[in-house]
């Protein structure tokens, strides 16, 4: 690989293979119907998984751009199932709270067509549960440094690591229990870093069912100026 100093600054040589037109449409098109496959799946398997597995799974999702390269994220990878109950039992308290005391009727009719609750069984069932923490700043020589679009950098990182775990041939949930602060006590996560997503990983369960809902065309979602 060639490198080269640009500014006093090392940059390495970048070639990227490209496609003609009707095959970029023919790959585009593949790789959307691929994708429009992937549920959200509240019914796991226990079926185990090779750690190998999360561990690619987690270089592919930290190939993730970020803002000034900081990579501002953590990935706790559960497995310990005392541990999962300990998640289960925090995640429905807060849950029960948000259904019956913190969430407005809007939001609970928003709710009703994916027939969810304050029950989360497939946070014991799973097999891991990959905790995404939001790294707000770090400390290099005692002294902290701010990262930068940590959110959004997150997010990014979030999106690769769930079209990677599709790749695989596994299912994921997106889980947001509100507030997640017993995430970093059970976890004993340290101060820079505050709970971001919550991901069951796994296979689906032999009887897995998913609400019937669509997603929005196109003409939704896109203004061409």
């Amino acid at each position: 690989m060639e490198k080269k100093l640009i500014d006093n600054k090392p940059f390495v040589s970048y070639t990227r293979k490209s496609f003609g037109e009707e095959e970029m449409k023919t790959r585009s098109r593949n790789f959307y119907e691929w994708m429009d496959t992937r549920r959200t799946v509240r019914d796991f398997s226990d079926r185990p998984i090779p750690e190998s597995v999360i561990e690619n799974l987690l270089l592919a999702a930290s190939t993730a751009p970020s803002g000034a390269h900081k990579q501002p994220w953590t990935f706790c990878v559960v497995k310990n199932p005392e541990i999962k109950k300990q998640i289960r039992i925090a995640a429905e308290k807060e849950e029960k709270e948000s259904y019956e005391n913190r969430m407005s009727e809007e939001w609970l009719k928003d709710l009703a067509p994916l027939g969810t609750d304050f029950n989360k069984p497939f946070l014991e069932t799973a097999p891991y549960l990959i905790v995404v923490f939001k790294r707000i700043y770090e400390f290099e020589n005692n002294k902290k440094h701010q990262n930068y679009y940590v959110t959004e950098s997150c997010g990014i990182a979030c999106g690769f690591l769930l079209t990677a775990i599709h790749d695989a041939g596994l299912v994921a949930l997106t889980h947001t229990p509100s507030p997640m602060n017993f995430l970093s006590k059970i976890l004993q996560r340290p101060e820079n870093e505050k709970p971001y997503l919550l991901i069951p990983i796994g296979y689906p369960a032999e009887e897995c069912w998913v609400p019937d809902i669509k997603r929005k065309e196109l003409s939704e979602i896109c203004v061409w100026v």
